[in-house]
């Protein structure tokens, strides 16, 4: 199992780099940055490349339609040839908001749209014809009676270090997590709970996975959440570091869409939080912010956090390591980040 973390877009960016050259020498396998509508992800992935010399860097994510699919193949392979091989192409749809709002582009087919670029870059990377993918969502090159009909099929000029970049799917809900299932190299999933998962996703993971090549390998999993090793950790002690994701979660869970139009209100649901979810949501949308937070249940954080004594901790990797999950994504609370990391690395490596 990897260790990976997140790097957030939201400044010190540089600062949180050097904090990722320390956990590369504790056992950090993976960082990921955000992209949003921040600065972009690329120009980050380049300069971690730089500072780093094993963790794997990946987008987490980049959507699809700010970037063209075969300037999306480009760049991955530029990416993975700048880091001597440890990128990973992280994609995903974002939404309306940011896509029409920000980039001035059609929100259109999303899940088609990822599926088309995740095709489309495994066929510019292994260069074994010239490009010419006429897709539901993108065609190139362009057909008839488009353009100045001048367009022709390429190769990328450049034989990329590695023909099959892996491509992992932020997806969040049916169609689009069995397609996950199907063709992606790895998932990032969000709130995932290891003894429940199958509540919100296992039917469209089973049916995607049935339709997967069989020369593709296993599907990476990454699910974790806040990170702190303490034999203090227990009671109240453990109760005070889990709320801080209270606010968070309140804001996905109460605030992200409208009554009956919030797909991680339904993931609440499909745990078997359907009355907290009600609550949390009706409280959120009155502007009654800290008493959703409150009104989250615990069990929730505890059991999609790493939280408590090292005891706990080797119980609950082997839960996440159980529900298939490969990469556990932590975010270290505290004051000693490395050694938060050093002791989970041990903590892993000693679960069969």
């Amino acid at each position: 199992m990897k260790l990976s973390m997140m790097i957030n877009y939201a400044g010190g960016f540089k600062e949180a780099v050097q904090r990722v050259v320390e956990l590369e020498k504790a056992g950090l396998d993976q960082v990921w940055i955000a992209e949003a509508y921040s600065f972009d992800a690329i120009s980050q992935v380049g300069y971690l490349a730089a500072k780093t010399e094993r963790v794997e860097i990946g987008t987490g994510i980049v959507n699809v339609y700010s970037r063209t699919a075969a300037l999306m193949a480009m760049t991955a392979a530029g990416c993975d040839y700048v880091s001597d091989g440890r990128f990973i192409l992280g994609l995903g749809a974002s939404g309306p908001q940011v896509i029409e709002g920000f980039h001035g582009v059609p929100y259109e087919k999303p899940m088609q749209r990822i599926k088309e670029y995740i095709e489309a870059c495994r066929m510019i990377w292994k260069r074994e014809e010239k490009f010419d993918y006429q897709g539901q969502t993108f065609q190139a090159p362009l057909p008839a009676g488009q353009g100045t009909g001048l367009g022709k099929p390429l190769k990328i000029i450049n034989h990329p270090l590695r023909s099959d970049i892996p491509i992992w799917w932020a997806s969040l809900k049916d169609k689009s997590v069995e397609a996950t299932a199907e063709m992606a190299d790895g998932w990032l999933p969000i709130m995932f709970i290891p003894e429940k998962y199958h509540n919100v996703w296992g039917p469209q993971l089973k049916a995607g996975l049935a339709k997967r090549d069989p020369n593709r390998k296993r599907l990476d999993i990454s699910a974790g959440g806040m990170l702190a090793i303490g034999e203090d950790l227990v009671g109240d002690a453990r109760n005070k570091i889990l709320d801080y994701g209270r606010p968070n979660m309140a804001l996905y869970v109460g605030g992200m869409g409208a009554r009956g139009k919030n797909f991680y209100n339904d993931i609440a649901r499909a745990y078997g939080y359907e009355k907290e979810a009600i609550e949390v949501q009706d409280l959120y949308l009155d502007g009654k912010k800290d008493e959703a937070a409150a009104a989250l249940p615990g069990e929730w954080l505890e059991l999609a956090n790493l939280v408590g004594p090292k005891s706990y901790i080797r119980e609950r990797v082997g839960a996440f390591k159980e529900a298939g999950v490969t990469v556990l994504s932590v975010n270290p609370v505290g004051p000693d980040a490395v050694k938060q990391v050093e002791t989970l690395r041990e903590i892993v490596d000693s679960v069969s």
